[in-house]
């Protein structure tokens, strides 16, 4: 007689880092809890830095070749047709807030042109597949693009809940309303009383702080006993000792202020690496700030450092001949540029502020370390983070993006950006808002978000699946 095949947890995490760590999180503790799960994890080739990690939890790790900046967050649909074709469960998992809303006119032309289907929609109870769901998330994929691939490639009807051979919805069968997990806090994001009802808010999703060390020495000196990880050491290794020197130095009047604008390099935003390096230099000359700015590998902005670096004299930047390769100073040593990374939760307590693109990682760090923020959006549910913390109070209003990436190296533009981020630093600074900041920090941090998901999922799922969930 043969044995059951191992039940089986597909994770698929398509986006920059920001989309994917956050998923990857859940899939490593699902796998630490339900050792009897074989679980997948499936994203972009980009992303082979957490294999180790993943695979060190018992999780498999599968790549696409599709550029992560190329990805439309439509994950969510791609993963239910498929599931839907498996006849498996499917559980839609976001970090952020939906970005995207239907267009004005999506339901009156749905009524028209699909009027039973509206009607099977609305008939729906609250455990079952509704008009809510379609409006907050499932939407697309009621379009054409959709339907013609579920059709061609997957011999799926074009349309969810309709019969392939009639045309008309399943009447006789009501699919359950799909299981939605959202990676931030209810003490940040306000849940409208109008969200599907299977809609639940976790708290933010973080890996574990060791997975976002580049560098192995660091990542070994800095573990500890602590079930997770210390966030109070302060010793890197000897390579990095640059960086450590940079943030305890007790002679400045302020701990320095973090920058970095993660994938956004990637993505085509930076079109001018040297004026956005000299609106700093600017800065820098006209304050007492210091600044650790994260290039995050992105090599126009390398390349824009090492040419500033070229151009100095040794006397402005001497530390340059005595620390690691990832770590270059610039203007006097007030700016330490570092290629490397390490963990936003052990960088941001040791910052006075963090200015950053608005995403969802960085956003949700920087509140945790009770930190005030300085967000300049450029996609998606960037605006919203940008927003909504300065509606909070942990922020200004979010720059413009000519006011910290100037297009242009002339005088006047790079004058005019250096005084808006000025501007935008001191408002951070106040004592308003930082003691604003360390109270919403206080309230974060009964908070486990991986933890709360893990629960959901093992009540709503686990406990119910047959062999596996997508």
């Amino acid at each position: 007689m043969g044995t059951n095949p191992r039940p089986r947890a597909v994770f698929m995490a398509f986006g920059t880092k920001g989309d994917v760590y956050p998923l990857a999180a859940i899939a490593s503790a699902l796998a630490s809890d339900q050792e009897h799960y074989h679980v997948v994890f499936i994203t972009h080739a980009e992303h082979q830095d957490i294999i180790y990690h993943l695979e060190a939890k018992n999780v498999s790790f599968l790549s696409v070749t599709t550029p992560s900046v190329l990805s439309a967050r439509q994950f969510d649909k791609l993963g239910w047709n498929i599931a839907e074709l498996y006849q498996i469960d499917c559980v839609v998992a976001a970090p952020y807030v939906v970005p995207y809303s239907a267009p004005s006119s999506f339901e009156r032309c749905f009524k028209k042109e699909l009027p039973f289907l509206y009607k099977y929609l609305h008939e729906g109870s609250a455990n079952e597949v509704c008009w809510n769901d379609v409006e907050h998330w499932m939407w697309p994929l009621f379009t054409e693009e959709w339907g013609t691939w579920r059709s061609d490639c997957l011999h799926l009807s074009p349309l969810p809940f309709m019969d392939p051979v009639t045309n008309l919805p399943i009447w006789h069968k009501r699919v359950k309303s799909p299981l939605l997990l959202y990676g931030f806090s209810k003490e940040i994001v306000e849940c409208p009383g109008y969200w599907p009802s299977n809609a639940h808010v976790c708290g933010f999703w973080f890996l574990p702080p060791e997975w976002h060390f580049s560098c192995n020495k660091c990542r070994e000196i800095l573990a500890s006993t602590f079930p997770r990880f210390s966030i109070k050491k302060n010793s890197l290794c000897a390579n990095h000792t640059g960086l450590q020197s940079f943030l305890m130095d007790e002679s400045s009047s302020c701990l320095p202020i973090f920058i970095g604008l993660s994938s956004i390099g990637s993505m085509g935003f930076i079109r001018n690496p040297e004026a956005f390096l000299s609106v700093l230099e600017v800065v820098i000359k006209t304050t007492f700030y210091r600044f650790v700015l994260f290039s995050a590998g992105y090599e126009p902005l390398d390349a824009a450092i090492n040419l500033f670096i070229g151009t100095s004299s040794g006397s402005d930047n001497p530390s340059n001949l005595n620390y690691g390769q990832d770590c270059r100073f610039l203007f006097g040593g007030r700016l330490l540029c570092f290629s490397g990374t390490v963990p936003y939760m052990w960088l941001f307590p040791r910052c006075a502020a963090v200015i950053h693109h608005g995403g969802s990682g960085a956003s949700a760090a920087a509140l945790h370390a009770g930190v005030s923020q300085i967000l300049c959006p450029f996609i998606l549910d960037q605006f919203y983070w940008a927003e909504r913390l300065c509606w909070l109070g942990v922020s200004p209003a979010p720059l413009e993006r000519l006011h910290l990436l100037p297009e242009n190296s002339d005088a006047e533009s790079i004058k005019k950006a250096a005084d808006m981020l000025i501007k935008a630093i001191n408002l951070a600074l106040s004592p308003t808002m930082k003691e604003q900041a360390l109270k919403i920090a206080e309230i974060l941090s009964a908070e486990d978000g991986v933890a709360e998901a893990l629960k959901i999922l093992k009540e709503q799922v686990i406990n119910h699946a047959g062999d596996g969930l997508d």
